[in-house]
């Protein structure tokens, strides 16, 4: 488990922003359990889904980097739930997967031609013996403006995205597993960006509050 627990260039846990975060969010739970608990729950809440502004520089994918701006897209939201559990003692890794998301917002969907989210990120926490997936993309002021119900963690089974929304509507599908990392694939992803979402790079987009037109659309709140 050793490489699973050490400190990265991309995954550093003994910097001084993810150790705070990390003994905020753990607090005075003493078993690995419940501080991967109060860990998933503050990474989903405290750090705000935002897929407009990705940072794609070395440096944009480093936890603490992550933890300070606040704000991050899937990879970077399980990038730092990784490093805070490292910085807990609980071994940690990425996972990625491709999906399909249904409950994108029309701009969103325009501006990358696709509802498919390639190398969508997840968190990989070593609990009890056993690895458990989970994703704190989604933050719960978010998920009540698409009308999805905010996912739960529990500590004890995985905790991917709901694939159905609060109104029984398709929400989110796997459709291609790669697999898991100990660190940040960093030249990988920026390939596939490149191959897949050359707007990212063009800068041709203009950014915007995610949330705020995810409310604009009028979705219901759960």
């Amino acid at each position: 488990m050793e490489e699973y627990l050490k400190s990265t260039f991309y995954l550093d846990c003994e910097s001084n922003a993810v150790r705070e975060f990390a003994d905020k969010a753990a607090g005075e739970n003493e078993t690995h359990r419940q501080k991967a608990i109060s860990l998933f729950y503050a990474v989903r809440d405290e750090i705000r889904y935002d897929p407009y502004n990705i940072d794609l520089s070395r440096g944009g994918f480093k936890a603490s980097a992550i933890i300070e701006r606040k704000y991050g897209y899937c990879v970077a939201k399980a990038i730092a739930l990784c490093a805070v559990a490292r910085a807990c003692g609980i071994p940690s890794r990425l996972g990625f997967a491709d999906v399909k998301n249904h409950l994108t917002t029309e701009r969103l969907k325009e501006l990358m031609k696709t509802d498919v989210f390639i190398f969508h990120g997840y968190s990989e926490l070593f609990i009890e013996g056993k690895w458990i997936k989970a994703t704190p993309t989604f933050n719960l002021s978010l998920c009540r403006r698409f009308g999805v119900k905010a996912l739960d963690f529990d500590g004890r089974h995985d905790a991917l995205l709901h694939p159905f929304d609060s109104q029984g509507h398709k929400h989110m599908e796997y459709i291609k597993d790669h697999g898991n990392f100990a660190d940040v694939p960093h030249e990988l992803i920026v390939e596939k960006f490149r191959l897949h979402y050359p707007m990212y790079f063009e800068k041709k987009h203009q950014a915007v509050d995610f949330e705020k037109e995810a409310e604009s659309e009028n979705r219901p709140d759960v």
